[in-house]
């Protein structure tokens, strides 16, 4: 898949560099996000807090939503509906988030999202419903 131009990262907002995500693949309906699992992240059963999941689902599909290949003329996008199902704990240390717009219009998209780690276990999937925001 395509990596991310670098004229198009922008600095992490303060709830993604907290985190420690970051942006590793945009293009036309498509992203990738990945973050790498550290304690503070973790539950009290030793995995990453269900939270997090939600997080990275929540950014990536809202980016694979919102490229537009412009850092003059950006999109951004706000989450109508979020559904995240949980499928496995994490075998590996880094998080690896992908998201694809399946379908919209002018003012809403719809994404599908997928949780992976690097030994290609699915952690989650989830998918939404976003609103294109005016005047941005």
């Amino acid at each position: 898949m395509d990596e991310v131009e670098d004229y198009l990262v922008e600095d992490p907002y303060p709830l993604q560099a907290h985190l420690g995500y970051r942006i590793t693949g945009w293009s036309q309906d498509w992203a990738r996000f990945e973050m790498p699992i550290r304690p503070y992240l973790e539950n009290r059963h030793g995995i990453p807090h269900g939270g997090i999941y939600s997080v990275l689902l929540d950014t990536v599909m809202g980016y694979a939503g919102c490229y537009t290949g412009d850092p003059e003329r950006k999109a951004m996008g706000m989450t109508l509906s979020l559904t995240t199902t949980f499928l496995s704990r994490p075998v590996g240390r880094l998080l690896i988030a992908e998201g694809r717009r399946v379908g919209g219009g002018r003012s809403t998209f719809f994404a599908e999202g997928r949780i992976t780690d690097e030994t290609g276990e699915d952690i989650a999937t989830g998918s939404g419903v976003f609103r294109y925001r005016k005047g941005v």
